[in-house]
């Protein structure tokens, strides 16, 4: 199954705001990931080209990486999971830049299955968890998106 998955938030912040933010990826005092209720994004050799790691149960390798707000990431795992995933920061104006996130990949055997009935929706809350965070931090906004009966469904199940 072919998969195309972005999520997008303009915040009404210069690029270079978020640019801080954006390096602590994956490190201990992550900015930018939701690790407060998430599984933590880990690398064992850092944020580096080449480096291996990801979170919970799904492994993936930094195919690039530009500290200009620009990392992608190349799937390990699970099994059936071919592609790629990225973040990218990009400035629409002096003051406004636009966060995303995007999936493109193929889903192969029990992976479609996986994919359809849980890994997507919780990818789904785990990434507006992340921009709600980021966007929490540069701004003076209190968003917390809410997570549907699905997610906490399937949070209840998998604890």
């Amino acid at each position: 199954m072919n998969v195309l998955n972005i999520h997008t938030r303009k915040i009404d912040v210069a690029k270079t705001t978020l640019l801080p933010l954006f390096e602590t990826l994956s490190e201990k005092e992550d900015r930018i990931w939701p690790k407060e209720k998430w599984p933590s994004m880990r690398f064992k050799d850092g944020l580096v080209k080449g480096a291996e790691g990801g979170h919970g149960p799904v492994g993936y390798k930094v195919l690039s990486y530009d500290a200009d707000g620009f990392v992608k990431f190349e799937f390990q795992k699970p099994k059936g999971f071919v592609g790629t995933h990225a973040f990218r920061i990009t400035a629409i104006d002096k003051n406004t830049c636009e966060i995303q996130h995007t999936i493109d990949m193929k889903t192969q055997g029990f992976a479609t299955v996986l994919w359809i009935f849980a890994i997507r929706w919780l990818h789904d809350a785990l990434l507006e968890d992340a921009f709600d965070k980021v966007e929490n931090q540069v701004t003076n906004s209190s968003k917390k998106t809410p997570w549907n009966l699905w997610v906490k469904i399937l949070r209840t199940i998998l604890k």
